[in-house]
């Protein structure tokens, strides 16, 4: 029987209906269907197979560049599959790598599970709007979900800055650059400066990973431009934590009041297996940035924002274990996986069985104030 070659096991992954595929030196093939790892097949693969197959779907630059970073995150388009996203290291010496598919189709942002206020952001002129969470928690979904809306709505000039670039966007009414660390440009950092001189209205980042980058995205916020980000942080306060502390300490107050002015809101967001063979559900945290919210910013009182967001359904706000709640009781997550991302266990536990008693109706309109 004649091996395998990687587009093979890509072609495997997706007949499956998995979204990953992990390539190992010392294992069998691997995929994640449903949230869990599975075997692709019985194969194990040494070190040089690992390294053959991976190398054979990278080009020659690609493969120079792993060589001496030791890391590497590009893309793979297979022929009436679709594309991947991937992710090449070493581990003890051996080559691995992750694929994971991008679907051809950017879904919109109600089919993901997110609010109507994070579609209202899509019309927004000017400001800073962070996507935060966990890696594989959905993030670039919901960055190329909002450019799209973007892009279809609105006659912009949006520049977007990846790495790699993953989903395709299409012009729309607007006029669309996708940009890749690597191939387009030496960098973030780089890249945001050169959309501030190219008459940008919107600029989407993929990851604001340095200080330089941070710095740059909230200078565009302040001068007019719809800044659009993600961020590795577990919610909003940590978010803008994270943003503070980008800059020294003498400049720190400053900068909070310049938080305090741009930023739109942010959105923390997990992903859960869903409950019956469902795939992965969409559970968020929302902070939109009221009067309330920017005087905390401003003040350095970031441990007081949590509060506000559980008091905040007014202005579209909610808590992740709003959302986890919701999730419960629409049957969609099994209350094992809610509690394992709840940030109070126990009252989302006592929440949920209290709701079971009630009508649905009457808690939901006692839990949302009232609101329509």
């Amino acid at each position: 029987m004649a091996e395998h070659d990687l587009v093979d096991y890509l072609v495997m992954t997706r007949a499956k209906g998995a979204s990953d595929l992990h390539i190992s030196a010392g294992a069998a093939p691997k995929m994640r269907l449903h949230g869990g790892l599975q075997p692709l097949s019985d194969k194990v693969f040494s070190a040089e197979e690992t390294q053959k197959l991976i190398y054979a779907v990278m080009k020659e630059t690609q493969r120079a560049r792993l060589q001496h970073d030791l890391e590497l995150d590009f893309a793979v388009d297979v022929e009436n599959v679709g594309r991947f996203r991937a992710n090449a290291s070493f581990a003890l010496g051996a080559a691995s790598a992750n694929f994971r598919f991008i679907p051809s189709e950017i879904p919109d942002l109600s089919t993901l599970g997110h609010s109507p206020m994070v579609e209202k952001w899509c019309d927004t002129r000017s400001g800073l709007i962070l996507i935060t969470g966990t890696s594989g928690s959905g993030k670039s979904h919901t960055l190329a979900s909002m450019a799209q809306t973007i892009a279809n709505r609105h006659n912009k000039n949006i520049v977007s800055i990846e790495d790699p670039v993953e989903f395709i966007f299409q012009q729309g009414r607007s006029l669309v650059h996708q940009r890749e660390v690597g191939a387009d440009t030496h960098g973030f950092a780089e890249a945001m400066r050169s959309a501030l001189r190219q008459d940008a209205n919107v600029i989407i980042v993929g990851e604001m990973r340095d200080e330089e980058t941070i710095r740059t995205a909230m200078t565009a916020a302040e001068t007019g431009h719809l800044v659009i980000g993600t961020l590795h942080t577990s919610d909003a306060s940590t978010a803008i934590s994270r943003i503070v502390d980008a800059y020294p300490e003498e400049r720190q107050r400053f900068v909070c009041t310049q938080i305090a002015a741009t930023l739109l809101g942010v959105v923390c967001q997990h992903l859960l297996p869903g409950k019956g063979m469902e795939g992965l559900v969409l559970a968020s945290e929302l902070m939109v940035v009221n009067m309330g919210i920017a005087s905390c910013i401003r003040n350095r009182r970031l441990p007081q924002i949590a509060g506000l967001i559980q008091i905040g359904a007014a202005d579209g706000m909610h808590t992740m274990d709003d959302s986890l709640l919701e999730l419960l009781l629409a049957d969609r997550i099994t209350l094992h996986d809610a509690l394992k991302h709840a940030t109070d266990e126990q009252q989302l536990l006592e929440h949920f069985q209290l709701a079971q008693k009630e009508p649905r109706k009457s808690w939901f309109g006692r839990m949302m104030g009232g609101k329509k």
